[in-house]
């Protein structure tokens, strides 16, 4: 791969005569970091993106490699991708306005790639509910090796570079990518002492639980301008929120991957994009989104000062703190109601009142009748459920938010990411003779902020905030949601700080809402504190070793 020109921080990708000519046809451009998928079948688009989660080549690389071989391209020798679809734009148009209703831009979808974003501009693609996402995993891919241009994988703001501020930034993000480069094969091998190969494992799916445990501990190592590939779908009027949205974050990097997305989808659905550069449409409500961003900071610092921080020195943090700080008394008396109230032809208000006069054993009981045998996690009851709510206050490292962030029916809203709020270590790297390596890296992560959000703000400043740091956040969910995200993100191969966050919510639900009977009804949540100490993803692993062998025997 080779740089773009100065001010434009993304690489390109070289391609042979016979590689350009197959990719013409099947993606929007064949050197930019964004690009749509047209001309390939719905599910061959799935599986792409799946894959790409866990890969780290690109993914035109990953379709060339593992892709095209199996499809029949033969018909579209004379399509080329890159030309604008001029019928499906006059179709789109007629059909736009005759129906003269934003609800036509739900109808249709694309699938775009998204390449070389750094972690916090993920964090603003994957906010909207009504989109799917497939982001390359920090467990599956490592970040100890560098690109064929002698880089590291993060994101180079061009502003920094052009500062005087230029050559430490590259500096000190080489020395934290260098720092987990040094102790992964260390962790990796300790963690292979502490879990010899079971007899009924095999050697792919033992290797590839190894990888993801010495990922998992040393991920917080990484930097927030730490690049990842994004895979998303969604319709026409998710992108075009979704580009509003960008246009308005005080990020730089947001605001230029906003213009570099609109490329690209005015060549797949130009009509349902095109109110975004209309002055009195898209300019004026991505102005108003900044404006009132820029007033509500500016209030909040009146009224409470500035933000807390600076003259500190780093330092090592705790558990992940959960506080549950608002839920509703009455819910369980409400899901009861819910419960009920489709199997009868009476007034809400009079099942009830019904449900009131239940004692709990009777309010069990129509839990229990509602819930059924779950057999598994996936097995969940119906929309009763979202009559209850809760509101938790957590903070947790960054890498533990950047999972749970990415669950669309939450409410989540977030504070600026900084390091002042401590950092986790895993004991790992103690056990590997890693700490003085670790905290350097948190001493240089932490400078390197201050000295960044002196001079650029700390929306830029963040770059520099390491995965380890601690961020504060609240997250407002119903209790459907919360059975699907407690039970899912308590699996014995979860990390484990976001397995913590997980299980207090869980228990501060049961105990301190007193609602234990939704408690209850979350059976899968899993609060074994051994799993840390064990290949988490070990029986995922052999799964899909199963899956892999009765695939290539049923070929």
């Amino acid at each position: 791969m080779k740089p773009l020109v100065a001010d434009v921080p993304y690489a390109l990708e070289d391609w042979t005569q016979a590689e350009a000519d197959v990719l013409r046809r099947y993606f929007t451009n064949l050197q930019g970091p964004v690009f749509a998928l047209v001309n390939l079948p719905e599910v061959v688009k799935g599986a792409l993106f799946a894959r790409y989660s866990r890969s780290a080549k690109s993914l035109r690389r990953l379709f060339l490699d593992e892709f095209v071989g199996d499809l029949d391209v033969s018909g579209d020798q004379g399509v080329d991708a890159t030309v604008g679809l001029a019928r499906a734009e006059q179709l789109y148009e007629r059909v736009f306005f005759e129906y003269g209703d934003d609800s036509v831009a739900q109808l249709g979808g694309v699938h775009l790639a998204c390449e070389q974003a750094s972690n916090l501009l993920t964090k603003v693609l994957e906010r909207s509910r009504l989109m799917s996402y497939m982001e390359k995993s920090t467990r599956y891919v490592a970040y100890d090796t560098r690109l064929p241009s002698g880089r590291y994988r993060y994101y180079r703001s061009p502003e920094i570079l052009a500062s005087p501020l230029g050559a430490r930034f590259v500096g000190d993000m080489d020395r934290m990518f260098d720092a987990y480069a040094e102790l992964l094969p260390r962790t990796y091998e300790l963690f292979a002492k502490r879990h010899p190969k079971p007899p009924a494992a095999s050697d792919l799916a033992y290797r590839q639980s190894l990888k993801a445990k010495a990922y998992d501990a040393l991920r917080g190592l990484l930097p927030a301008a730490a690049t990842s590939n994004l895979g998303i779908y969604g319709s026409g009027q998710a992108y075009e929120a979704l580009v509003l949205r960008m246009r308005a974050q005080p990020l730089p990097e947001a605001v230029r991957y906003a213009d570099l997305m609109l490329t690209e989808l005015r060549k797949v659905i130009p009509s349902w994009v095109r109110r975004v550069d209309v002055d009195d449409r898209g300019v004026a409500w991505a102005n108003y989104k900044a404006a009132n961003d820029r007033a509500m900071k500016d209030l909040a610092g009146a009224i409470f000062g500035p933000p807390a921080g600076g003259g500190q020195r780093p330092f090592r943090a705790g558990r992940p703190e959960v506080r549950l700080v608002d839920w509703d008394p009455e819910a369980e008396v409400k899901m009861v109601t819910a419960m009920l109230y489709p199997y009868t032809q009476l007034p809400e208000q009079q099942v009830a009142a019904r449900a009131r006069e239940m004692g709990p054993a009777q309010l069990m009981e129509v839990v229990q009748r509602y819930t059924g045998e779950r057999l598994n996690r996936r097995h969940r009851p119906g929309r009763a459920l979202e009559r209850c709510y809760y509101r938790f206050e957590v903070v947790s490292d960054y890498g533990a938010f950047r999972d749970l962030q990415r669950h669309r029916l939450l409410t989540i809203e977030w504070q600026g990411l900084t390091p002042y709020h401590g950092y986790s270590m895993p004991e790992a790297v103690e056990a590997v003779g890693g700490t003085a390596t670790y905290e350097d890296a948190m001493q240089r992560s932490w400078a390197l902020y201050e000295a960044l959000a002196e001079s650029f703000g700390e929306a830029v400043a963040a770059y520099a905030v390491a995965l380890a740091y601690r961020v504060r956040y609240s997250v407002q969910l119903n209790a459907r949601e919360a059975m699907h995200m407690l039970e899912l993100r308590t699996t014995p191969q979860g990390h484990p700080e976001y397995r913590d966050v997980c299980q207090q919510m869980h228990e501060l639900i049961a105990r301190q809402a007193g609602h234990r009977a939704v408690a209850a009804m979350m059976s899968f949540v899993d609060h074994s504190r051994d799993a840390a100490d064990g290949l988490g993803r070990l029986e995922g692993e052999r799964r899909a070793d199963g899956r892999r062998g009765s695939f290539v025997a049923g070929r």
